[in-house]
Parts: structure tokens; sequence; C-alpha cells
């Protein structure tokens, strides 16, 4: 599964610019109607929506507590107490998940850059603590390609903190914050998001991203060795449903369509897909007891923030 790995990995030496944005935005057809074969295809399926989340701490736990912790997690989700959840109680707790992790790192990180503790972080400040140590020592980053890093994410840098600075003071608050950090969460975020897909995958620097421009994004072509598959399958991807006016390559709007599908709700279908895979008398809502024989499964989910609410104390959620 490495090679499908979709993710934009920036290598950084002393700073780590807009770090939290290391994956594509890109979401996959529902997962209701992809196949699971074992636990490798779920994880990949729960990667695909939000990335790699580090904390799986779920693992250091032995089965028993997982299953008991699990448990009162579930009585969360059944919100109207009929001992059911449905596939809208799934989703609506796994939204809240969803934006609990977001201003959680927000919070995380929020001292390292609040450099002066005004509760605003400014344009300088950001700068200073990312790109401080390049700025004063820039004949340290002899390498050309170091050197091309971080000349070129510090402007891309600045331009994405002042589409999320609203009012324009080169400060941003918690909120403006977050949509830098988490652009793809903000509607007036979104072009900002397409444009930097763009840049990334598009290697001849012509504006739109072709093929092949598409395909090594995701596969990195041995010189002389076959193509997975998987990957002929993705061209097809490409030709069928990326490339939407038929002229060889994508521009901004079909790059859009692509990583923000209007039509598209991933906790919906992270939804679905729970239910789907859980549910064995086929009554399309679960018990808590369908949801613990399954219980694998939902620690590896965006349901329990990949295991990390297991950890956590049950008034914290």
């Amino acid at each position: 599964m490495a090679e499908r790995e979709t993710a934009r990995t920036w290598v950084w030496l002393c700073a780590v610019p807009t770090a939290p944005r290391k994956e594509r935005v890109h979401r996959e057809s529902e997962l209701s109607a992809r196949p699971h074969e074992d636990n490798q295809s779920h994880r990949y399926d729960h990667e695909a929506f939000l990335g790699k989340e580090e904390a799986r701490t779920f693992e250091q736990l032995s089965p028993e507590e997982s299953k008991a912790r699990l448990g009162k997690i579930v009585d969360r989700i059944d919100s109207d107490g009929d001992s059911y959840v449905t596939t809208g109680e799934l989703k609506t707790w796994i939204k809240r998940v969803q934006k609990r992790y977001v201003y959680e790192n927000v919070a995380k990180v929020w001292s390292d850059y609040d450099l002066n503790k005004d509760d605003k972080i400014s344009w300088d400040e950001y700068k200073q603590a990312t790109y401080g140590y390049y700025l004063a020592n820039p004949e340290e980053f002899e390498d050309a390609t170091d050197q091309f890093s971080f000349k070129k994410m510090l402007p891309r840098d600045e331009r994405r903190f002042k589409a999320a600075d609203l009012d324009g003071d080169l400060s941003a608050t918690r909120e403006e914050f977050t949509a830098f950090l988490h652009p793809e969460e903000f509607e007036h975020m979104k072009d900002i998001v397409v444009l930097e897909t763009l840049e990334d995958i598009d290697k001849n620097g012509d504006g739109y991203v072709d093929e092949d421009e598409y395909i090594a994004d995701m596969f990195a072509h041995e010189e002389g060795g076959p193509e997975p598959d998987w990957v002929k399958t993705e061209r097809d991807q490409f030709s069928d449903f990326r490339d939407l006016n038929k002229d060889g390559k994508m521009d901004k709007e079909e790059i859009r369509h692509w990583i923000l599908p209007q039509d598209y709700d991933h906790a919906q279908a992270e939804a679905r897909h729970l239910v789907y895979e859980s549910d064995r008398d086929k009554d399309e809502v679960l018990t808590k007891e369908e949801i613990l024989e399954n219980w694998n499964m939902f620690v590896g989910s965006q349901a329990t923030n990949y295991g990390e609410d297991l950890t956590k104390n049950h008034d914290e959620l």
C-alpha cells in the first residue's frame, strides 16, 4: 500500500511550514462501495479521508480495555438513548471528532507561534518561529534543494496567511490561524487549497495537471519497470473522471472537482462504511454488541479519532 500513498511530504531541516497539511484533500468514492478485505484495507480507507493520525494509542491497550472504553463512547454516540446507533448518529459523532481534532491541533501549537503572548499570531511571529533560523543563517543552507524549498515555501505561507487573515491586520486570531493551518475546513480557503495542489503537482509549470503529472504525484515509476494494475486504473480514472472537458489535462476547476467534490460527504461515507461492515443482522442500525464485536475496526476509525478517544477519560469526550 505504500506505493499508493498520495501524501505530499515536505522535507524540512529545522522548521515545518504549515506542517499539518500533509495530505491531499482528494476524496475517494464512498467506502460502502469499496472492497474491505482486511485491516490494512480498512486503514487505507480511513487514511484516504484525513491522512495518518500519529495518535493511535489504542495499540497500547488490551482488547478488553479497548472494548470497555469503546462501550462508553458508544453510549455517547447513541444520542437518543434507544440502544441503537444509526448512520446519522455516527455521522454527527464523526463530524464532532473531526472538528475537535482540528481545534486541538491548533491549541497544541499556539504557544509556539504566539511569541508575545497577546493571544494573536502575527505574520512576523509565524515567520520568525518557522523561518527565523534560515533567514538569519542562509549560508548554512547551501544545498540548492534546501534553498529552493525555503524560498518557495515562505511566500507560499505568506499568501495562505493573508488569505486566512480576514480582517487584513496581518495578525491571526485563533479562528484565522485555524483556517491557515487547516484551509480545507474553511470555505473561504478553498481557492488556496486548489492552487497549492496545482503548484505541487504541475511540474512543468504550465498551469495544468496532465496525466503523467497526476500519476507521478502518487507513484514513483522505476525506469523500465512495469506499472502496477492500480496505476493503470488511476490512468483510467484520470481520463474518465478527472479530465472533465477531455483536453488531456486538469485545470483549476477540474482539480477543485477532484479534491473538493461538492457532492461528497466523507463523514457520511465513513458512517455508512462502519454500519455496513458491522451490521450483523442487516437492519441498518448497530447495537453496542455489534460494534464491540467489530471493535478492532472502530478503534482504527475516524469515529474514535483512530483510537485516541479510547485513552481519554469519559468526561473529556
